[in-house]
């Protein structure tokens, strides 16, 4: 908490808030005494929250503390997740295996793709188009490692930087939902060993679930797509996630998933060499 507390109290300037702003400034963003007088507490109050000295606010205090720092509605619930107890948390692990009858369904979608992610962003299961659609990636397995540490990631996702500080807010969000969660911690540490763009924007402490959104894609072998896709929870294994791409019907990227389609269904068949020419036995007898 102490961590998310100080990450949005930095990443905000007096003038955010309606503050004059003398002089320089000695720290980045707001100072604490700051955050406690917009959020109607006493200085001292506020400083043993970021410093963890205070374990059970109320929630009166959070919801104050969420307003002055202009948290949204997700990043103030999520600081509220952050001051629960391991005995208030609900005692739900994420699945990793997926549904027969989800996958069946994926699988009837053979014009739209379709995949399931677990928590820590794993690829659970993906039907042929999807698969088809990620064809450019070394693997398919899991959408952060996919972002930063797969060359393809930056070609594929047109607007990189949108989709890097998507990924790791999602993490976020999932980790709040379960900070004992090893398989988040897991990933975390490999990314941040191996990105320092993915390190830094893990500091930040930013907070946002998958929803509805628009995304800029481009395949290797079918070229720019424009979708949009939305992402439901799966009733039985809420810590999983089905995320549906969606194209403008009769539009290029529509067009684009065809020809992934046709490619799925009717693989070029290999060649073979031509038939030997029958021998000329007329010249072979003179």
């Amino acid at each position: 908490m102490g961590d998310f507390l100080r990450a949005r109290r930095e990443a905000l300037k007096p003038q955010d808030v309606g503050l004059p702003e003398y002089g320089r400034r000695r720290v980045p963003g707001l100072r604490r005494e700051e955050v406690a007088m917009l959020a109607g507490v006493s200085s001292d109050y506020y400083i043993r929250l970021e410093q963890g000295r205070e374990s059970s606010p109320s929630p009166q205090v959070l919801d104050a503390v969420a307003q002055a720092l202009k948290l949204d509605a997700e990043a103030a619930d999520h600081l509220h997740r952050l001051c629960l107890t391991a005995s208030q948390r609900p005692r739900v692990r994420g699945r990793a295996d997926v549904s027969r009858q989800l996958l069946e369904l994926m699988n009837g979608w053979e014009h739209t793709p379709a995949f399931v992610l677990g928590p820590a962003l794993d690829v659970l299961a993906a039907n042929p188009l999807a698969t088809a659609l990620h064809s450019g990636f070394d693997q398919f397995d899991n959408l952060a490692r996919m972002v930063f540490a797969d060359p393809a990631g930056r070609e594929f996702y047109q607007e990189w930087e949108r989709a890097a500080h998507s990924c790791v807010a999602e993490l976020r969000a999932a980790y709040g939902h379960d900070p004992e969660s090893a398989r988040i911690a897991e990933v975390v540490a490999e990314l941040s060993g191996r990105s320092a763009e993915f390190a830094a924007i893990w500091k930040r402490h930013e907070v946002k679930s998958k929803s509805q959104e628009g995304k800029r894609l481009k395949h290797p072998e079918v070229g720019d797509l424009q979708i949009k896709f939305a992402a439901f929870t799966v009733n039985g294994a809420p810590h999983q996630q089905l995320v549906v791409y969606q194209a403008e019907p009769a539009g290029p990227t529509a067009a684009a998933f065809e020809t992934l389609r046709t490619m799925i269904t009717e693989p070029s068949q290999p060649r073979t060499s031509a038939p030997a020419p029958a021998p000329d036995l007329a010249a072979e007898n003179q």
